[in-house]
């Protein structure tokens, strides 16, 4: 079944989603889009994995942190690895069943999940640097730390890499790894 490259404004289950609908995902936990699709559903989840794992990482590394709660934290941590391998797992389904591959095309070095997952990543870190870049309120674009400015430009990398692959992807330029 050929996908397409989805377009602004709703998305179909059968299209690969944009950049712009992956990073609304992101954004917003009532985006009406994921519940409508797999991969944004995933990717949102994905998401608030990170952010669990990340509060857990600090809560383990905490000075005054009484090693039970640093065990709790450490297998909190692995629990949610352990979800994202499954979130990363539902998104390749979803490719395997319904992103066309050509043959001959060029494979990918990583599944969509993996490179959702590390977009994820990403997106927490990019929203924590701005937080402490900006306590009081929103921050003006000038007033980034050089932290904040480094995560935002790698999540725009990202972004843009996967705005690329989807591309030569729907363009059989390019396959995915499918297992």
């Amino acid at each position: 079944m050929p996908t397409q490259y989805a377009a602004a404004g709703r998305i179909e289950a059968d299209e690969l989603p944009s950049p712009s609908a992956l990073l609304r995902a992101f954004r917003e936990p009532d985006d009406p889009n994921r519940h409508r699709h797999r991969v944004l559903a995933a990717g949102r989840a994905l998401v608030e994995c990170h952010e669990r794992r990340r509060n857990a990482l600090q809560a383990a590394h905490a000075p005054d942190a009484p090693s039970g709660r640093v065990a709790q934290c450490l297998q909190l941590v692995d629990d949610l690895d352990a979800h994202r391998t499954e979130l990363v797992g539902h998104i390749d389904n979803w490719v395997a069943g319904n992103v066309e591959h050509r043959a001959g095309a060029s494979l990918h070095t990583e599944t969509l999940g993996a490179v959702i997952d590390r977009m994820a990543a990403k997106w927490v870190a990019a929203q924590h640097a701005l937080g402490m870049s900006a306590p009081v309120g929103p921050p003006h674009p000038l007033q980034l730390d050089d932290d904040a400015q480094l995560q935002w430009s790698r999540l725009a990398e990202l972004a843009d890499g996967y705005k690329d692959l989807i591309t030569d992807v729907i363009e059989h330029r390019r396959r995915l790894p499918v297992w």
